[in-house]
């Protein structure tokens, strides 16, 4: 997807009376010469003009124009973006697992930061921060009241940079200070542990440069401590997505070499493809595979070993490619709930040293050719999130629910049944929602559900199950969502 997209002409604004004097525009994009309409140029440009002389403030050039086309850019989908400085380096740093910052895991609880973990060899580790110490203030600003993304921002900022941590260690009941020196921070998106005896639950938050690599460093220690192992939880919930090409290597860590993983299709010749599971199409540069390695080193276990995906309505894109080919193939059961339904595919075009252009190029299809764009994917066996049931999950948005997202295959052929499920789902939604304002207002700050992992995990519970050929606890209500009501 090298091709560049080259605009010759011009474009005269009159600044003062904001008439277009003079219009010679002609696009050339992919070798395919088409004239830019003149008459909606020139409207933009009286738009223009007119701000410029008759708006109550002075307004800046380079803003009128970086807004213009952010605007028509979102005015797409909901996941192209136009990049200016500060965002493309944020998108790069998500992307490659990097970022300035303490290097510690958080989340919140009773409105301070809880350190979740910290990630090893990084300042906050080095500085002797511990899982479950609650962070107070940073610098002299008081974590309560903050958002978890406030905190955040606040925690992170120029590398060799000092920030003040005051830190609460229950287990010990102190407060203390520590002053941490900011450092670039490479991030684990891969957690892993031994549930039970030959029985292991991994988890992919996200799918960066290095996931495949530290998911197979994850397992390897994993076969190491439990060699006799019968069965894996791979752990997908909440996991928005990433990088298409951690995700095929991921689905090549239990398929067999060569298989399908996902197709794509779109305007452009070089959009449609096919991805296998196969090194050309996982690996980003030439060198070490681990995928290979790791198949080596675990005598290929993980390609006949039991499986068992859990999924949720925050499993998106990347994930939902590897759970949809790890089912139509047969290689795992899918539990939990519909995931998130992002079935398309956004190429990202620099445009300059530090603007980009993320566009949405193609759809995704799994093997067999589903589509899965505001549908997602159907898990084999539903699941609910506690053994009182899903009680927040009807207040998280799918695909389907975002404006201008692209329509999915089913999404003109509602029956009355299917938009009185919708209608039922709004219904659900509301309650939900009290139900969350009132334990908020009962419990403010506190874990409504159980961390993923945990001992407490109704989900990985009944995956365990599954594996063990126990009787499973389904969900006696969830059921597959429409992809959108007509009016």
């Amino acid at each position: 997807m090298g091709h560049k997209l080259r605009i010759a002409g011009w474009l005269a604004l009159g600044a003062l009376a904001g008439a277009l004097t003079t219009v010679g525009l002609q696009a050339t994009a992919r070798a395919t010469f088409a004239p830019l309409p003149l008459q909606e140029l020139q409207q933009f440009a009286a738009v223009y003009g007119l701000i410029k002389s008759d708006y109550v403030e002075p307004v800046d050039d380079k803003k009128l124009i970086t807004d213009a086309i952010a605007g028509m850019v979102s005015a797409l989908d909901p996941h192209s973006q136009y990049f200016d400085a500060k965002s493309f380096r944020e998108f790069r740093e998500g992307t490659s697992g990097r970022f300035v910052g303490v290097g510690i895991e958080i989340t919140m609880e009773d409105g301070l930061v809880k350190v979740v973990s910290p990630i090893e060899d990084s300042p906050a580790f080095r500085a002797g921060l511990k899982a479950g110490d609650l962070i107070t203030k940073i610098d002299d600003t008081a974590v309560k009241g903050l958002t978890i993304n406030e905190a955040v921002k606040r925690m992170r900022g120029e590398p060799n940079t000092k920030v003040d941590l005051t830190v609460f260690r229950r287990d010990e009941n102190r407060t203390f200070r520590v002053t941490i020196t900011r450092q670039e921070i490479k991030t684990v998106s891969v957690r892993a542990r031994v549930v039970e005896p030959g029985y292991a639950w991994v988890r992919v938050s996200q799918f960066q440069e290095r996931t495949l690599e530290d998911f197979a460093r994850k397992v390897e220690e994993i076969v190491r401590a439990e060699p006799h192992l019968k069965g894996l939880v791979l752990d997908l919930r909440n996991d928005p997505g990433g990088l298409l090409d951690a995700a095929v290597g991921l689905a090549a860590v239990f398929l067999p070499d060569d298989a399908v993983v996902v197709t794509t299709n779109g305007q452009l010749e070089e959009s449609k493809a096919t991805y296998r599971a196969t090194p050309r199409d996982y690996l980003r540069r030439p060198g070490s595979d681990p995928v290979a390695r790791l198949t080596v080193t675990t005598q290929g276990l993980l390609k006949r070993i039991p499986l068992v995906v859990l999924v949720n309505e925050g499993s998106a894109s990347a994930s939902e490619i590897v759970a949809g080919a790890l089912q139509d193939h047969k290689r795992a059961t899918i539990m939990g709930s519909q995931t998130f339904g992002k079935g398309s595919v956004q190429t990202v075009r620099p445009l300059g040293p530090d603007t980009a252009l993320k566009l949405t190029t193609a759809r995704y299809y799994t093997p067999s050719g589903r589509s899965i764009q505001a549908k997602g994917i159907v898990p084999d066996v539903w699941v609910d999130e506690t053994p009182e049931g899903n009680l927040f999950a009807a207040l998280r948005t799918r695909e389907a629910d975002l404006e201008k997202h692209l329509a999915g295959p089913d999404e003109a052929r509602l029956t009355e049944a299917e938009r009185e499920a919708l209608r039922q789902r709004e219904r659900e939604r509301e309650q939900a929602r009290q139900r969350l304002e009132e334990e908020q207002r009962k419990n403010p700050g506190a874990r409504l559900l159980p961390e993923f992992g945990s001992e407490k995990d109704f989900q990985l519970q009944q995956a365990l199950n599954q594996l063990k050929g126990l009787p499973v606890v389904a969900s006696k209500t969830a059921s597959e969502r429409p992809a959108k009501a007509e009016n």
